[in-house]
């Protein structure tokens, strides 16, 4: 047990100062961009027809840049940003002012998990089981198939969705070109709102469908083969036992480092496909966080990031314990120590 202490602290440790080094770059590289938000913000303040007064200006960018603490050094800044994230406050947006940067963030997490996750689980489903038949059955299935996959995995998100939109979209119609629902709608619960976002959902949700399942037909089915050729599987058909139950144990034994993927997938679906919303438009996380790179919103840059880091940061933890407990040489190493 000490050993297993030793090794999960060396690892919690590692996990906690790259938090911290995500934490101050998630600070200080939004403010190193060129721009001035609250030259924008005190634009929008004064209004389109206000009369020019650079008294005036100044004085509601100075109310700005206090209320935002921006008159403070930056250390400073950094030192209160770590307070108010410990607490869980974001901070105000600078381009949605006054609205907090969780209810902007909540929001747009909510559209990127409604998005991510089931089009995720489904590709992982379905590209695992497309490769372990490819394994399986080989000859005609594996040599149709296999290549589609393979020329699908190797396409750029990009250049799928844009063919996507074209074709179903633009060309054929049957589809929205954009968005997450009619631009006429305001949201709420009713049929009609609730067809309109279906109907918006199906195409970046069936391209990151696609996208995901290129890449886990072609790792499941190189795994399938090398267990399929292993010692174990030849002496069990020596042995007589029936193919079906070898299969089994094949198939479970290939899954385990397609589960590693899934699980690294979960941890970043949070960032969701930038690239694929943006095409379409869709009101995910993706789109906040281009929109924040464009307006120098630095609170919700520095909020959208973090959140994208400490999900990844779980998943790779969660896979390491996951391993410590199952690899039997972590833990042959462990009992050494």
């Amino acid at each position: 047990m000490r050993g297993y202490r030793r090794y999960y602290g060396k690892k919690l440790l590692w996990y906690l100062v790259t938090l911290f080094v995500a934490l101050a770059l998630n600070f200080f590289l939004p403010r190193l961009m060129p721009g001035d938000p609250i030259a924008a913000m005190v634009s929008q303040a004064m209004g389109d027809g206000a009369v020019i007064d650079a008294e005036a200006i100044r004085a509601v960018e100075l109310q700005f840049i206090e209320r935002f603490g921006l008159d403070q050094p930056l250390p400073m800044q950094f030192l209160i940003y770590l307070r108010n994230v410990v607490r869980g406050d974001f901070g105000t947006s600078f381009l949605q002012h006054p609205r907090p940067v969780s209810d902007i963030i909540g929001e747009s997490i909510t559209w990127t998990l409604a998005l991510q996750l089931p089009a995720i689980i489904v590709g992982w489903i379905l590209g695992n089981s497309l490769g372990a038949i490819a394994a399986y059955l080989r000859k005609g299935f594996d040599k149709g198939m296999m290549p589609v996959l393979m020329f699908v995995s190797n396409v750029p998100a990009f250049g799928l969705a844009i063919v996507m939109l074209w074709l179903f979209a633009v060309n054929l119609g049957w589809f929205p070109v954009g968005g997450g629902f009619a631009f006429d709608m305001v949201p709420h619960f009713s049929w009609d709102f609730m067809m309109s976002v279906l109907r918006h959902y199906q195409l970046p949700f069936w391209t990151m469908v696609f996208i995901t399942i290129g890449g886990q037909a072609i790792g499941m089915r190189s795994m399938s083969i090398y267990e399929l050729n292993a010692d174990y599987v030849k002496y069990a058909r020596f042995l007589g036992i029936k193919d079906s139950k070898i299969i089994k144990y094949v198939f479970r034994n290939a899954m385990l480092p397609q589960i590693t993927g899934l699980a690294f997938a979960l941890g970043a679906m949070v960032g969701g496909n930038i690239v694929a919303e943006t095409v379409f438009s869709y009101p995910g996380i993706g789109i906040t966080l281009l929109s924040s790179i464009r307006g120098g919103d630095y609170p919700v840059i520095s909020a959208a990031t973090l959140i994208i880091t400490i999900m990844i940061l779980l998943a790779n933890l969660f896979i390491e314990i996951i391993y410590g407990l199952l690899d039997p040489r972590i833990k042959a190493a462990q009992q050494d120590v």
